[in-house]
């Protein structure tokens, strides 16, 4: 009997001992930034962004927008900065150089830490967001300022062009 209890008593600890598995469901942590272009007379209707080119101030272009026709672009904001800025270019005409339009979009913020989990650590969310462009080729936008950016289930910029 001694020896079933001492067994069974093995058993519990080695049981409860193990830890359970903890993995990040929620990838990516740090929302993108969600940006999707509009037809600027007929407003409810997506407009592709003509070989769509984009690149954050001071880097190269990225990769998986380079010279692409888009209705939607999901970019990332610097998350150590109060700011980022990406230089949007198009070329809706001919493939020519001289038709190449670029329009820088700046958008402020104010990061913000948040706990996760422990596998997946530490979210940024983006609180007071405030959007600028030298409109170039954008005609307009919408909305100018953000409460926050916490997901990317949906845009937050409509761009009319």
């Amino acid at each position: 009997m001694k020896r079933i209890i001492i067994i069974f008593t093995l058993f519990l600890s080695v049981f409860y001992s193990c830890e359970k598995d903890d993995f990040c469901t929620k990838n990516p942590v740090t929302p993108m930034l969600i940006i999707r272009f509009y037809d600027n007379i007929e407003r409810s209707n997506l407009k592709n962004a003509e070989l769509l080119s984009v690149w954050a101030e001071g880097k190269d272009t990225i990769s998986e927008y380079k010279s692409i026709t888009k209705d939607s672009i999901a970019i990332p904001l610097n998350s150590t900065a109060l700011e980022t800025i990406y230089h949007l270019k198009i070329n809706s005409f001919d493939g020519n150089l001289a038709s190449n339009q670029t329009e820088t979009f700046t958008i402020q913020y104010t990061p913000e830490e948040k706990f996760v989990s422990r596998s997946c650590g530490f979210k940024v969310i983006f609180n007071d967001v405030t959007f600028t462009t030298n409109n170039n080729w954008i005609d307009d936008f919408t909305p100018f300022n953000l409460t926050s950016i916490e997901n990317q289930s949906a845009a937050h910029v409509k761009i009319y062009h």
